[in-house]
């Protein structure tokens, strides 16, 4: 016999919206179990941009002080044009009057998660790491998820559920939601460098999105080393611009230099504009990926997910309270 947890919210996913949706409500008092099939938050090349609001959400419950401490703050974001560095500057200091934190952060999303299970590992929350969704039901009483795990299935069943489970997502693929968009045509080539780009092209921000004769690329600096992302020549054949040496003519383009440059993790990767035409289905609500993924540029994906979890778990405290039904949703 499967065994079976209960709870008054039941959460699959845990990356940070999953995670933030947890904390929020469990330091509200409400009982909340998290299942992720991963053993552990992933570190690796993920979003890595907050924006002042979502900085300021993550203030009122005291996360925003330890974060920026891991990070770099950007007070200026910017548009060139490369090789010349003509370039449009977004200072974002304007915004001074409007928000505690006028710059974008560059973290790492890996930190954050670190953060909220740091502060979820004081609360009653269940983690159920390892435990993979393999299907949801729901009835007028409430929500049941079937989870695979190393001790064998669990059902966890609780009157609200929510699927932050990524954008392959279990949950809504068993809420039977479209995930209408398109995909774009072209292959972005991502690329970590600790090759101090600022020291060689004056001026250049922490964030900056450049235009060349021929193509464009973007860098973005996190702790330690800069993220570029390239965006391929189509005169040429992708897969010639996939392998290391590929990758390095690119890199030679924004900086040359006599030596190779030292590349540590690499990935193609192709992006997506998709949504959900809603954002729940009875007792169970979407968040994050889950619901809406969109071109990377921007650092949208990841804000717009923490603002739903805060959005989401407003909604969910006054439904486990008995202050409003599922119309809250």
């Amino acid at each position: 016999m499967a065994e079976r947890i209960e709870a008054e919210v039941a959460i699959v996913g845990g990356g940070p919206v999953a995670l933030t949706t947890a904390l929020l409500l469990a330091e509200a008092g409400i009982d909340v179990a998290v299942a992720e099939k991963a053993a552990g938050p992933a570190e690796d090349l993920r979003a890595s941009t907050f924006h002042p609001p979502t900085l300021d959400m993550l203030d009122r419950i005291g996360l925003a002080a330890p974060l920026v401490a891991q990070g770099l703050v950007c007070p200026a974001w910017q548009v060139r044009l490369h090789p010349e560095g003509e370039r449009a500057v977004f200072d974002l200091s304007a915004l001074a009057g409007d928000t505690a934190h006028p710059y974008r952060l560059q973290a790492e999303q890996w930190k954050l998660s670190r953060l909220l299970l740091e502060r979820l590992a004081a609360t009653p929350a269940r983690l159920l790491f390892g435990h993979e969704a393999t299907a949801l039901a729901q009835d007028e009483a409430g929500v049941t998820v079937t989870l695979a795990g190393p001790g064998g299935p669990t059902q966890l069943r609780a009157p609200w559920a929510v699927g932050a489970d990524g954008a392959r997502s279990v949950v809504r693929a068993a809420l039977g939601l479209s995930f209408e968009g398109r995909t774009y045509p072209e292959t972005t080539i991502l690329a970590t460098t600790p090759f101090p780009f600022e020291d060689h092209l004056e001026g250049l921000s922490n964030v900056t999105y450049c235009w060349k004769p021929g193509g464009r690329f973007s860098l973005l600096k996190v702790p330690g080393r800069w993220r570029v992302s390239i965006y391929p020549d189509d005169t040429r054949p992708l897969e010639d611009q996939l392998t290391p040496e590929g990758i390095e003519t690119a890199l030679q383009q924004i900086v040359p230099r006599p030596e190779p440059y030292e590349v540590g993790e690499a990935r193609p990767y192709r992006v997506h504009q998709r949504i959900v035409p809603r954002y729940h289905v009875g007792r169970v609500a979407l968040a994050g990926d889950a619901a809406h993924v969109n071109n990377p540029s921007g650092g949208m994906g990841l804000n717009g997910g923490i603002h739903d979890a805060f959005a989401l778990a407003e909604a969910l405290m006054e439904m486990t309270r008995g202050c409003a039904g599922p119309e809250r949703l």
